[in-house]
């Protein structure tokens, strides 16, 4: 069982538990959407972050996901076959290209920020439209904060 130093609890307390259990309870929500959609975790931030860009290279994506291109071209054919996204030969270098989404991929996505808004609003019942703009702010706020703190 180890000794009592070992098994001592690491526990936020306050603003930072909170934040840490609104993230945690959105990685579950994006967790049941990529299951729902027979995806992998990875698969759906690929097509999240290829969607809310219009189109990327496989390198952008790569260092985005901190993934090799390798496992890029990987997750990219599953989703080219999939119907939702497709490779567009980049115009100006014949050695590259761009993944798009498919008219298919657009409605996948359309659907799921919808489930998104509607999980969102049907948690936020209790809360008045000024707490919603204050909380709205504050996250805002904190995560400018954080990526500027950290770099991104």
């Amino acid at each position: 069982m180890g000794t009592e130093n070992e098994r001592k609890k690491h526990v936020l307390a306050g603003f930072p538990q909170a934040a840490t259990r609104f993230v945690r309870a959105l990685e579950r929500n994006r967790e049941k959407i990529a299951t729902d959609r027979g995806l992998s975790p990875s698969e759906l931030r690929a097509i999240f972050w290829i969607a809310e860009h219009a189109s990327v290279t496989p390198k952008q994506l790569a260092e985005h996901m901190e993934l090799s291109t390798g496992a890029i071209t990987a997750i990219s054919t599953r989703l080219v076959d999939l119907g939702w996204l497709e490779r567009v030969a980049h115009p100006n270098d014949r050695r590259s290209l761009y993944l798009v989404l498919t008219g298919e991929g657009h409605a996948v996505m359309a659907d799921i920020h919808n489930e998104f808004n509607t999980m969102i609003a049907d948690s936020t019942t209790a809360l008045s439209l000024e707490d919603l703009t204050v909380f709205e702010r504050a996250l805002q706020t904190v995560a400018d904060e954080v990526f500027r703190r950290t770099g991104l």
